[in-house]
């Protein structure tokens, strides 16, 4: 009976073993869990911060960008609009000298044309006294 007892005692120490260990791994699971949720929640937060600290620098550089833009599109229309002037005012000066030159040209033209008609007119009058001088009896 000793013996009997021992088996016995030794069976139910057997498996109290496995019962101890499983609430053993029970609290570890539980732990792990615990560990896990506060991470995911500073995980959480950092993501909030991050998220804040990504829309600050985005609406920065959003202004930033439109003030560049801004000042672009004034700079190139002074620019333009220096240019246009620019360009108005060689027109100007280039159809005044094309004015002059044409009307000192037109000058020449017509003293040249009246110069070789006052030639001719006296080139035909020269012909027509040496035609007079020919019909003359002689």
């Amino acid at each position: 009976m000793k013996f009997r007892l021992k088996v016995i005692l030794a069976a139910v120490l057997f498996s109290a073993v496995p019962i101890a260990l499983a609430q053993d791994a029970a609290t570890d699971v539980k732990k792990g869990a615990e560990d896990t949720g506060a991470a995911t929640k500073k995980a959480a937060k950092a993501t909030e911060k991050g998220a804040d600290k990504t829309g600050v620098a985005a609406e920065k550089g959003a202004k930033a960008t439109g003030n560049a833009t801004k000042k672009a599109a004034t700079t190139v229309g002074k620019g333009t609009e220096k240019a246009a002037d620019t360009t108005g005012h060689a027109t100007k000066v280039a159809a005044k000298d094309t004015a002059k030159g044409t009307e000192k040209v037109a000058k020449k033209t017509g003293s040249a044309v009246k110069t070789g008609a006052e030639d001719t007119g006296h080139e035909m009058k020269k012909a027509g006294e040496k035609t007079g001088d020919a019909m003359k009896p002689q």
